[in-house]
């Protein structure tokens, strides 16, 4: 089970550097539930329209940033991982641990990043 948690939380991620809201909605139908529930230190979103709203401002922001995981760790339909945001040159602009909650198939339905504000 640890390694399809892992794979739903890679596809996740994925979604983080396509830029388009289309692109990731296709990318949120198999990974997340329609009303997954999102937060960090700066935002709280439900659902995809709100997420992926998120998602396009953090891209404006930071662009050409995305998320690379280092290390996942899942049990019992929750995981925690550790990453680090990182530009096209690959330079780490940033790392942070996020946890996560899954449902009976395997998509996301909580997921909360913990990282430094500036």
């Amino acid at each position: 089970m640890n390694n399809q948690l892992q794979a739903t939380w890679e596809r996740y991620v994925s979604s983080w550097k396509v830029q388009s809201s289309a692109d990731k909605k296709a990318i949120f139908k198999n990974c997340l539930t329609p009303t997954c529930e999102y937060t960090d230190p700066l935002a709280k979103t439900k659902g995809w329209d709100e997420l992926a709203t998120y998602m396009l401002n953090f891209h404006e922001q930071v662009p050409n940033a995305y998320f690379v995981t280092t290390y996942f760790l899942a049990h019992n339909q929750k995981g925690i991982a550790k990453w680090e945001m990182t530009n096209d040159a690959g330079v780490i602009l940033g790392d942070g641990v996020s946890y996560s909650e899954y449902n009976d198939e395997g998509k996301l339905t909580v997921i909360t990043g913990f990282y430094e504000t500036p």
